[in-house]
């Protein structure tokens, strides 16, 4: 594990969890903000991607297992990309519908925050959203995150998206 929180167990993905996110990625009404729910392919890939990113960079996105449940309940993580033209840290999360409005994404963002903070030393994190995904925006401003901009995400069917940032320093 990487990190552990009061509900939820931190730690990297693998390809025996392909089932498990796409349980949660191919459920519409979980993956609504996004362009489309994912195809059991298209989890793989997420996974893929995230192996990748440890080995190259340490860090990507991550599962979460729920204490209670014993099982993968989400995914929260860090993925260094380029938003609105900008080289950034993007920190995302995203947890199955079901479980919406109980605390888990500001849990798991929280303790990933700080996780690349302190062990990534990462200088600042950045966070986006479909302007209408109020959860998601409530996550962000909950875990100490700023509204720095707005701007249209083509990597979002071009919708409108907002943009956050926090800095390890504090200052924005």
């Amino acid at each position: 594990m990487l990190i552990e929180t009061p509900r939820l167990l931190v730690r990297r993905w693998t390809l025996d969890d392909v089932a498990a996110l796409h349980a949660i990625q191919g459920d519409r009404r979980t993956m609504a903000f996004w362009p489309a729910p994912f195809t059991r392919a298209d989890s793989r890939a997420w996974i893929e991607r995230s192996l990748t990113r440890y080995a190259e960079r340490g860090f990507g996105r991550f599962a979460l297992l729920s204490k209670a449940r014993g099982a993968v309940v989400g995914d929260c993580g860090v993925v260094a990309t380029e938003m609105d033209g900008e080289p950034v840290n993007d920190i995302g999360w995203i947890i199955a519908r079901p479980l919406w409005g109980q605390g888990l994404a500001v849990e798991a963002a929280a303790a990933v925050r700080d996780f690349a903070f302190a062990n990534l030393g990462l200088p600042a994190l950045h966070a986006n959203m479909p302007w209408n995904h109020h959860g998601s925006r409530l996550v962000a401003e909950r875990i100490g995150m700023r509204h720095i901009r707005s701007f249209e995400n083509p990597k979002n069917r071009n919708i409108a998206t907002l943009f956050y940032e926090l800095r390890a320093d504090g200052r924005s």
